[in-house]
C-alpha cells in the first residue's frame, strides 16, 4: 500500500536565472538556485564573514560573560547533551571549544531508555552528583523547568543552549536558568530561527572567544581557531534535518570545505572510512545518510557517550576503533528496523490509510531507539503524520513522530494536550519531528485525539503526496561533470537537492535482491541505467513500456568505472 503521488515542476523565474548566469554561475546551477528562491549572487556567498554575528543571538553576550568568569575562577563545568547526532556534535563542539579556552569541562549524556530526553529532575540530580559549578545544556533544556530549579536549589548555575521550541509559548513558561541561548526563545530576533543545537553551541563559543579577547586572554597565548570545529557543525546541522536557510548553508559549506581539504576531527575521518566514503568528495548526502546514522545508532541502541568519544578523541587509532563499533551498532539497528517494518506492514494492512489523516502504530516488541526511523519510513510511504510507539517504563509508552508539510507536529501535540488534559505526560519537538510519553491504557484516546486534530489542520490537497521537481534535465547535463557540479553544492531540508522529471522508454527491467528495481531507459538517442530501491509499487504485468519518472542523478562506480545512474524517486505509466 503506497499513497498516490503527484509530480509537479517548480517555478523557475527567468529573470532570476538570467541574473545568476550573468553573475558567473553555471547555467544549470543558476536554474536550480532560482527555483529555490535565490535572486542575487550575494545570497550564495558562503564565506565565514557572511555569517550572522553572534551578538545578534539573544543571550550570547551573557553566556560569554558567565563562561569567561567561570574559566577565570577555575570552576568545573558539565555539559548535559542529547543522545542524537545534533546533541553529540554540539557536545563535542562545546568540549573542544571550552578546553581550547582553558575551561575544566566534562559531559553527561542521559540514557534514553531510563532517563529520557533533556535536563529532567532525575538528570539534574545525576549531574549534581558530579559536583559541577556550572551545567551547560546542548540541544536540550528549554523545557527543563524542574531540572533547572533543582540545580538552582543546589547552588549550581545553568546555561541553556538549545534550539527547540519552549514548553509553552502561550504562557512563556521558561526555566529559571542563569542564561538561555536559543533563537526560538521569546524576545530573540535572531534572523535564523533554524540553527541546530550544534550551531547554537558554536555561536556561544564564538561569543566566548570574543569576550576573552576583550579581557586580553590572547595577548599571552594564540587565539583558538574555532573554524576547526566546522566539520562537526556541518555534520550536526545536516543530520538534524533543520531547514538550510542561508546562515545554515554557510555553516555547512564551510564545514564541507574543510572536510574536502582533509581538515577534520579524527572521528569524522574514521566515520568516513567505515562508511566507505571519500572525504575529498564529501557532500551533504554523506553527512545525512552515512555519518549521521552511524552516530545516531549509538544513541538508539547503546550509549551516545560512544559517539561523543569518537568526536572528541585526537587519537586516530582510537577514533577508528570507536567508528568500527558504531558501524556494527548501525548494522544491528538496520536488522531491528527491518523486523519492525515487517510488523508495521501487518498493522497497516488492517488500516485504510487513504481514509485517515494520521497514523498511530504500536507493537509491544518494538525497540524504543528505532521507532523514529520507522515513523519516518511510514510517513514517506503513506504521506500521513505518523507516530510509532514502543513500551517504556512503568506502564508508559514512548512515541516518536514524523510529519508532512502543512502540519506542525509539536503544535498539533500542544492542541491534543489542551483538549485532553493529563493525556500527554511529556512532549516536545519541531514542525517535522516530535516525541511524547503517555500511559499505555490511554493510547486509543491519543489516536482518536491526534486524528481529529490532523483532520482539522490538514486539507485534502495536503494529504496528497506532492513530489516537487526541477522538470526535465537537458540532455547535455546527463554527465559525470554535471553530477559532480550538483553534488558539490549544499542541499538539504527546505533547500532540496535537485530532482528532475521526464518521460522515458523502458528497454528492460529486472529485480535485484528481491527488492530493488533495475531499469534500462532511453530518451532520444541516450540510454540510462536507473534503479529504484525497495521497489513496492508492483505493476500487474511489469513496468509499462513508457514511464514518467521523478529522479535524481548520481554516479555509479563499478570495477573502477564511473557512469551516470538515475535514482528513481517515483514513476508512473506515461
Amino acid at each position: 500500500m503506497t499513497q498516490a503521488t503527484r509530480i509537479t515542476v517548480r517555478d523557475i523565474p527567468p529573470r532570476a536565472t538570467w541574473t545568476l548566469e550573468q553573475g558567473g554561475l553555471h547555467p544549470l546551477l543558476a536554474r536550480l538556485y532560482a527555483a529555490r528562491g535565490i535572486r542575487a549572487m550575494d545570497e550564495l556567498d558562503t564565506r565565514s564573514s557572511a555569517l550572522l554575528a553572534p551578538d545578534k543571538l539573544k543571550g550570547t553576550g551573557e553566556a560569554a560573560t558567565l563562561l569567561a568568569d567561570a574559566i577565570a575562577a577555575g570552576r568545573k563545568m558539565l555539559i548535559v547533551a542529547d543522545y542524537d547526532c545534533d546533541g553529540a556534535t554540539a557536545c563535542a563542539v562545546g568540549l573542544r571549544a571550552l578546553r581550547m579556552m582553558g575551561a575544566t569541562v566534562d559531559y553527561l549524556v542521559p540514557d534514553r531508555f531510563t532517563l529520557g530526553y533533556g535536563l529532567s529532575l532525575e538528570v539534574a540530580q545525576l549531574a549534581a552528583a558530579r559536583q559541577p559549578d556550572l551545567v551547560i545544556t546542548v540541544d536540550n533544556g528549554i523545557a527543563s523547568v524542574e531540572g533547572v530549579a533543582e540545580l538552582k536549589r543546589l547552588g549550581i548555575a545553568t546555561l541553556i543552549t538549545d534550539h527547540h521550541l519552549p514548553a509553552n509559548l502561550a504562557n512563556e513558561e521558561m526555566p529559571d536558568a542563569d542564561v538561555i541561548v536559543n533563537p526560538n526563545q521569546p524576545g530573540c530576533d535572531f534572523p535564523s530561527k533554524a540553527l541546530a543545537g550544534v550551531g547554537v553551541m558554536f555561536y556561544v563559543a564564538l561569543a566566548l572567544r570574543a569576550e576573552l579577547r576583550r579581557r586580553g586572554a590572547w595577548a599571552v597565548q594564540p587565539e583558538p581557531n574555532l573554524a576547526g570545529l566546522l566539520d562537526l557543525v556541518a555534520l550536526g546541522t545536516v543530520a538534524d534535518v533543520v531547514p538550510l536557510d542561508r546562515n545554515n548553508r554557510i555553516l555547512v559549506a564551510q564545514g564541507l570545505a574543510r572536510i574536502r581539504g582533509g581538515q577534520m576531527q579524527a572521528g569524522v575521518r574514521a566515520l568516513f572510512s567505515v562508511a566507505g566514503r571519500e572525504p575529498g568528495r564529501a557532500a551533504t548526502f554523506d553527512l545525512g545518510f552515512a555519518l549521521g546514522p552511524r552516530l545516531n545508532a549509538a544513541g538508539r541502541l547503546a550509549d551516545m557517550s560512544l559517539g561523543i568519544e569518537c568526536l572528541v578523541t585526537d587519537d586516530p587509532g582510537r577514533a577508528m576503533n570507536i567508528a568500527q563499533q558504531l558501524d556494527a551498532i548501525n548494522r544491528e539497528r538496520r536488522v531491528i528496523e527491518t523486523d519492525m517494518r515487517e510488523d508495521a506492514e501487518l498493522l497497516l494492512a488492517s488500516l485504510d490509510a487513504g481514509n485517515r489523516a494520521s497514523l498511530t502504530l504500536f507493537d509491544p516488541g518494538w525497540h524504543q531507539g528505532v521507532i523514529g526511523i520507522l515513523a519516518g519510513r511510514v510517513k514517506e510511504r503513506l504521506h500521513r503524520p505518523t507516530f510509532a510507539f514502543a513500551r517504556g517504563n512503568a506502564g508508559e509508552l514512548k512515541a516518536s513522530g514524523r510529519s508532512i508539510p502543512g502540519l506542525h507536529l509539536r503544535d498539533a501535540l500542544d492542541l491534543v494536550a489542551k483538549r485532553h488534559p493529563g493525556l500527554l505526560l511529556r512532549f516536545g519537538g519541531h514542525a517535522a519531528a516530535a516525541g511524547l510519553t503517555l500511559a499505555e491504557d490511554r493510547l486509543a484516546e491519543f489516536e482518536a485525539g491526534f486524528e481529529q486534530v490532523c483532520r482539522e489542520l490538514l486539507s485534502p490537497a495536503e494529504l496528497t503526496r506532492t513530489l516537487e521537481t526541477d522538470g526535465p534535465l537537458e540532455s547535455g547535463y546527463f554527465s559525470l561533470e554535471a553530477v559532480r557540479l550538483m553534488q558539490q553544492e549544499v542541499w538539504g531540508q527546505a533547500f532540496p537537492a535537485p530532482i528532475f522529471a521526464d518521460s522515458f522508454e523502458v528497454l528492460n527491467q529486472r529485480i535485484l535482491k528481491d527488492k530493488h528495481l533495475k531499469l534500462k531507459l532511453q530518451k532520444g538517442g541516450q540510454r540510462f541505467d536507473a534503479i529504484q530501491f525497495n521497489f513496492s509499487d508492483g505493476f500487474a504485468n511489469g513496468v509499462p513500456g513508457r514511464i514518467h519518472a521523478a529522479f535524481r542523478v548520481d554516479i555509479n562506480e563499478w570495477n573502477g568505472t564511473q557512469t551516470v545512474q538515475l535514482m528513481l524517486e517515483h514513476f508512473e505509466a506515461a
